[in-house]
């Protein structure tokens, strides 16, 4: 058996603009949010971690129930 050579990295294919303004866009999102996460006040016993409303999964100390 001949040894293979290892191919070359693919360059990534280049973005186009509208992917380009959507990933702008994500980004943007994503800061909004976790900006107005810093500003509210910490949760007295809470879960801690994402909103389990909005991902309908909850789990607390490796318990979890779905509703």
């Amino acid at each position: 058996m001949g040894t293979m050579d290892a191919p070359d990295k693919a360059k990534p294919k280049p973005l186009s603009p509208a992917a380009r303004r959507a990933l702008a866009e994500a980004e943007a999102r994503r800061a909004k949010r976790d900006a107005e996460m810093a500003k509210r006040a910490p949760e007295k016993g809470g879960r801690g971690g994402l909103d389990p409303n909005r991902y309908g999964d909850w789990e607390i100390k490796g318990l979890t129930s779905d509703f």
